[in-house]
């Protein structure tokens, strides 16, 4: 990798830690310089175990061990968990934070060198965890710009890269950090139903996870306004457009709305 560190330290070994270890080695880092600690034991050695990736004895000594330190922990751990790094942290570290909610700001606040500190703050999705992400980083006043492209080139083996403004993190986390949830729960419902009509379970989810594949290559493919290829699917008097008519009475779309506006507001609380 041509980045100019030495080691990475990861603080957590959750779901998204692992997509990070993972994406990491697949561009080319190496496991010996990867450093990683969380308080739960067996998710830490099964990490390490998949990845090779060091275990560490502790928080502050992933800190001491690495140049770039990766917070994969909960918003509500931050904190807590900023409380007793606040003098281990130093100018020489960058911070990426990969929390909902939390500002760069916020973690200034909680250390020792306060404004002083290079923070970078991302949003992951889950299909990180095979390469497929989409990851959000804030291209703003708060980092060096070398911070910015080091943290960039780091994600990179993780999925598509989206530079953003910190102002439109809680956004970008309601339709990308959260939107596979989304995803999901549209997927099992379409599959749910071609079931409830006799089709078999797996049958049903193949084939429609490989329409919402389709749908959504389609459209990066093509650039046509979803509306328009809405309309290339529904014929006058047809079967799609009664069941567009369908959607629609029951809200189908303002529901979405309705959701993603949930979940940015809950970004907002959080960071309060």
């Amino acid at each position: 990798m041509a980045t100019d560190y030495t080691d990475i330290g990861i603080i957590g070994a959750g779901n998204m830690a692992t997509a990070i270890v993972s994406g990491i080695i697949r561009g080319g880092g190496i496991p010996e310089h990867i450093h990683i600690f969380d308080i739960d034991g067996e998710k830490m050695n099964a990490l390490s175990q998949r990845t090779g990736a060091n275990i560490a004895k502790s928080n502050q000594e992933v800190v001491k061990r690495s140049n770039i330190i990766i917070l994969a922990v909960k918003p509500q751990v931050y904190a807590d968990l900023l409380g007793k790094l606040k003098d281990d942290i130093t100018k020489d570290h960058i911070v990426v934070s990969i929390a909902a909610g939390i500002s760069t700001q916020y973690i200034k606040n909680r250390l020792r060198i306060g404004n002083s500190a290079r923070i970078v703050r991302i949003m992951p999705n889950m299909p990180a965890l095979i390469g497929k992400g989409v990851i959000a980083v804030c291209d703003d006043s708060s980092a060096k710009q070398s911070d910015i492209e080091t943290v960039t080139e780091l994600f990179s083996h993780l999925g598509s890269i989206e530079l953003v403004s910190e102002e439109d993190m809680n956004v970008i986390t309601a339709i990308s950090g959260s939107g596979p949830a989304y995803a999901f729960m549209f997927l099992e419902a379409l599959a749910d139903a071609a079931v409830m009509m006799g089709l078999s379970r797996d049958q049903a989810y193949r084939i429609a996870a490989n329409m919402l594949i389709g749908a959504a290559s389609m459209y990066k493919d093509t650039k046509l306004h979803p509306g328009e290829l809405k309309d290339m699917v529904c014929s006058p008097a047809g079967t799609t457009i009664g069941a567009v008519y369908a959607l629609e009475q029951k809200g189908f779309r303002g529901a979405i709305m309705s959701a993603v506006k949930e979940c940015a507001k809950r970004g907002e609380q959080l960071s309060k």
